[in-house]
């Protein structure tokens, strides 16, 4: 599969960063969105707008999905003119960029297979669109290698760091542990700023000062400065978002048995925060749960 064709279902902050870097290195791609309005974002720089999931698995090689959560994923796939009913696909591959639960994505993946004969990597993404526009995304997958291994044209477009954890599912269980990190440092981090700014320091130097120490890391240099500076339009991601994804992360670790208190606190802060009305703010834009705006 040297130059496969694309289809791309999800236009939404990820979803269009990754169809224009798609489009801008020459790939061809066919596009679905459960509001059509968002095709208005990529239609005039070349996507081909296409009216179902379904017409999207029959003009392309390889389905790529960027959508809400697992209960969308499956509506794509098996729900009234979803890829499925596209019928027979043996040789394409499903590339799931979705964050979705891990068990579900195993059960869906072999269903899809034994109902078409398509196959599923599972392989969501870090770092935002900024980095899907670059195409410097972080790319956890789960899968087959030889389905991985054909999709490396589309993958070496879209991320720099591109890591097989295992077979399908090990993609979002990875993914799992990435939002685990990221959530409650989303929330140290406003507390971090929250010290800073109470107790009188320079907090825009805190990032520098602490560069290359053990607390530094993209959290401090990235959300931590773009909390500093109340930075939050556009949204870069959406608070209901990352609830979602640590609700889905408390629920993991209740299945395995594991009391993450860190993690239950992530959930309370961000679910007080977007009980609020701030279901589609920036999900750093939760320093206004400790800090006023300057």
């Amino acid at each position: 599969m040297p130059e496969p064709r694309i289809g791309f279902l999800g236009i939404g902050i990820m979803g269009e960063a990754m169809v224009l870097r798609l489009l801008e290195r020459g790939h061809p791609v066919t596009a679905w969105n459960l509001e059509p309005e968002r095709l208005e974002r990529v239609v005039p720089h070349g996507a081909v707008a296409a009216p179902t999931p379904a017409a999207v698995a029959a003009a392309s090689d390889v389905v790529i999905l960027c959508v809400l959560h697992t209960e969308a994923v499956a509506r794509c796939v098996f729900g009234p003119d979803g890829i499925a009913s596209a019928g027979p696909a043996a040789g394409k591959v499903l590339l799931d960029h979705s964050t979705a639960d891990p068990a579900a994505t195993r059960e869906m993946a072999a269903r899809l297979r034994a109902e078409t004969g398509m196959g599923w990597v599972d392989a969501p993404v870090s770092g935002g669109p900024q980095a899907a526009r670059a195409g410097t995304l972080t790319i956890m997958m789960g899968g087959d290698p030889n389905e991985i291994s054909a999709l490396d044209p589309v993958l070496r477009d879209l991320g720099t760091n591109v890591t097989r954890m295992g077979l399908v599912g090990a993609g979002q269980t990875t993914k799992v542990l990435n939002q685990a990190i990221v959530g409650t440092g989303f929330v140290l981090m406003a507390e971090a700023l929250a010290m800073a700014e109470a107790a009188g320091l320079d907090a825009g130097a805190l990032p520098a000062g602490l560069a290359g120490g053990h607390a530094d890391g993209s959290l401090l240099q990235k959300i931590y400065a773009q909390m500093q500076r109340r930075d939050f339009e556009p949204p870069t991601s959406y608070a209901r978002q990352l609830l979602k994804d640590l609700k889905a992360v408390k629920a993991f670790a209740h299945d395995l048995d594991l009391e993450l208190p860190l993690v239950e606190t992530a959930v309370a802060r961000f679910a007080d925060y977007v009980a609020r009305g701030n279901e589609m703010v920036d999900s750093a834009s939760v320093i206004r749960l400790y800090r006023p705006d300057p």
